[in-house]
């Protein structure tokens, strides 16, 4: 299954930018980092294009999981059998939504099959992008019984 990442802003070369494309690279079924930006300024406007602008990248019947510091915390395993859980459902692709820094449209949110977090910190956005590459590759690792995932890493 693919597993691609739609993210709000554009990301220059860095090591963070190298390290989401690193993880992204290692899944066998492909993945991609889709970048949306918005010319708007600050605020509720920006957020409504920003949105707009992930959902034109998701097909309508894809799974579609929103990264959401509000919701419920998820662990590598848990996303590893929900990728499995979307998978053996037939899932061809799955689509990851990294808001910008007003936080996600409500048209984002209600479009989301599952909302997850990683944990209460606020972390920058290039950084989290690496994070979030990192856990998908480590729940297909699960998902193969590859020695990659070792429990609390």
């Amino acid at each position: 299954m693919k597993l691609v990442i739609l993210a709000v802003g554009r990301s220059r070369a860095s090591p963070e930018r190298d390290l989401t494309q690193d993880f992204l690279g290692r899944i066998a079924a492909g993945s991609e980092l889709v970048e949306v930006e918005s010319k708007l300024p600050s605020g509720p406007a920006r957020r409504v294009d920003e949105g707009a602008r992930l959902l034109k990248h998701v097909p309508a019947a894809a799974p579609f999981i929103v990264c959401d510091p509000e919701a419920r915390d998820i662990s590598s395993e848990q996303l590893a059998k929900l990728l499995e859980t979307l998978r053996d459902d037939g899932a061809q692709a799955a689509y990851f939504a990294v808001g910008g820094a007003d936080g996600h449209s409500d048209a984002v949110m209600a479009r989301a099959h599952r909302r997850i977090a990683f944990g209460a910190a606020t972390w920058p956005h290039m950084l989290f992008r690496a994070m979030l590459a990192e856990q998908l590759y480590r729940a297909t690792t699960i998902l193969a019984g590859h020695p990659y995932h070792r429990g609390n890493s």
